[in-house]
């Protein structure tokens, strides 16, 4: 094996065994059990920085786009750090005050927010509705006007551009849900800032996640500030511009560009044409987090078959769902390579789950044996967050490390748990 790993420089081998930071993984397991949730502090902050290096010097905002990976401890690493979030529903504001967040620092996107969630943004104080149908900004206004206060929104923007991705995480296309379509642009600001609820303070879009290529980055800039341009010159300022986030990691040789290196792109492109002292905000979410954490799950059983071998382990779709949802690759590495246990044979890497979809990693050559553990790679982003209870298995237990301290974040939830919520019928 690799000492370390492309993209995850604080997960590495030494003496044999997988680390993060200063922390044994095997350790670890051991101590908290499995699966497993591991996670970097330096590898979150690591991220930041590269954003924050991007930045220097501009009037920028960076808001964690915490549906990635909400945890409370996660979200207090960034809050700590000086970020805002992105949020897209009342539960997500509820962890952000929960984590320390400083509630002027957020916005609030997504296209189906409720009266209720409206509400309890406004009596925060908010920082931004990112509004995404025109049907929603009035509804807004209702809300807002009935509470005597004025809701400060940004518009967001579909600028129908390909983010070269996975169609169900593309966001900037006209076959998408998302934002207004860009020919109805200059229409909807005109409508928004003459309703007595509303502030217009800026714009935004968001083509999309997993993005590994700059030029869909460039090519949304440019239909923005035509935009921005259109609608100054409709008298209608425009205080900020949201670039949103969407920047990919490297799952299997995947090769993104460097935040600071994304952005001192995008920042001439903006200095080029006029903007280079507006106040920027951005979103990133995958990035700051993906490659901060892994999942360890124990090899429960080896199955040989016909056509396939299959390893069984105790982590399954309900803990890590992109493969099942996204045919997504994630690494799949030995915690010890010390002393191989078995042969390398072949391997579909499989779960408990009574689902065909329930697999991790198809095709892994693998030198494991029952009682084993491996450490399934680049997983701080969209899985936890997207955990479930299915089968009545109890999510994972979560650990944060920062150097050698390793601190139980969340812990792991019990049977009695999942239906504690629940009340029998006489």
């Amino acid at each position: 094996m690799p000492a370390t790993f492309p993209g995850q420089p604080f997960f590495h081998y030494a003496h044999e065994q997988l680390h993060v930071e200063d922390c044994a993984l095997n350790t670890l397991a051991e101590q908290f059990g499995t699966p497993l949730f591991v996670y970097s502090k330096a590898a979150m902050l690591s991220a930041l920085a590269a954003y924050q290096r991007g930045f220097a010097g501009r009037k920028a905002q960076i808001c964690y786009a915490m549906k990635a990976n909400s945890t409370l401890a996660v979200l207090q690493v960034f809050a700590r750090a000086g970020c805002g979030f992105d949020i897209v529903s009342g539960g997500e504001l509820a962890r952000v005050i929960a984590a320390g967040g400083d509630v002027t620092k957020v916005i609030f996107s997504g296209v189906g927010k409720t009266r209720a969630e409206m509400r309890l943004a406004l009596e925060t104080g908010i920082g931004c509705f990112n509004v995404e149908s025109e049907s929603e900004i009035d509804v807004l206004n209702e809300v807002a006007t009935a509470m005597g206060l004025r809701a400060p929104i940004s518009i967001r923007v579909n600028p129908n551009v390909d983010p070269k991705t996975h169609p169900y995480i593309s966001t900037g296309l006209k076959g998408n849900k998302f934002g207004i379509a860009h020919e109805r642009t200059l229409a909807v600001y005109q409508h928004a800032a003459a309703l007595p609820g509303l502030k217009v303070v800026g714009i935004d879009c968001h083509i999309g996640s997993q993005i590994t290529e700059v030029n869909p980055y460039l090519d949304a800039m440019d239909r923005m500030l035509d935009l921005v341009e259109t609608i100054e010159s409709h008298g209608i300022a425009i205080e900020h511009i949201d670039f949103g986030g969407g920047l990919g990691i490297d799952y299997q040789g995947d090769t993104p560009p460097q935040a600071d290196a994304l952005w001192a792109q995008l920042l001439a492109k903006l200095d080029a044409r006029g903007f280079g002292q507006r106040k920027l905000m951005i979103e990133p979410g995958r990035s700051l987090v993906g490659n901060a954490g892994v999942c360890v799950t124990e090899v429960l059983y080896l199955k040989p078959g016909e056509q396939k071998n299959f390893c069984i382990v105790d982590a399954a779709m309900n803990d890590l769902p992109r493969p099942a949802m996204y045919q997504a690759f994630h690494a799949i590495v030995p915690l010890d390579t010390s002393a191989p246990s078995a042969p390398t044979a072949l391997y579909d890497v499989v779960g408990p789950v009574c689902e065909s979809g329930d697999w991790i990693g198809r095709d892994r050559s693998l030198q494991v044996a029952p009682g084993d553990k491996v450490a399934v790679m680049s997983a701080g982003a969209y899985c936890m967050s997207m955990a479930s209870n299915y089968n009545a298995r109890g999510r994972a237990a979560e650990v944060l490390v920062e150097g050698t301290k390793a601190s139980l974040v969340r812990a792991r939830e019990a049977v009695s748990d999942l239906f504690a919520s629940e009340s029998l019928v006489g």
